[in-house]
């Protein structure tokens, strides 16, 4: 089954490569000529998944983990926000310890 699945992909890699669009005739076509059996069912998944892609851009941005963030005055504030959350986030904590421990001032314990 793996061989299926690759040779959908190269199919749709080599239709990028020539700047062709990627559509499921197209992506048999190429796996026939391999002498591939691929249900076109698989082709049309694949076809549609990459429908309006850019997989040239794709490929070139695999390892990148994401967009890159915007430049200017957008991105100083979401890393503001974001420092502001995490240190919120430790007070709840702390506070949430502190009414257990007046649980057990007040003698609701386990074994009394």
């Amino acid at each position: 089954m793996a061989s299926l699945d690759l040779a959908a992909t190269y199919a749709a890699l080599i239709l990028a490569d020539d700047n062709v669009e990627i559509t499921s005739d197209k992506i048999v076509t190429l796996t026939t000529a391999a002498k591939v059996e691929l249900e076109p069912i698989w082709a049309t998944l694949l076809a549609k998944a990459l429908s309006g892609k850019n997989v040239k851009e794709l490929l070139s941005n695999v390892g990148s983990g994401g967009g890159a963030p915007a430049v200017g005055g957008s991105a100083a504030p979401a890393a503001a926000g974001g420092a502001a959350a995490a240190a919120e986030a430790p007070k709840a904590e702390e506070k949430e310890e502190e009414k257990e421990e007046s649980d057990d001032d007040m003698g609701f314990g386990l074994f009394d």
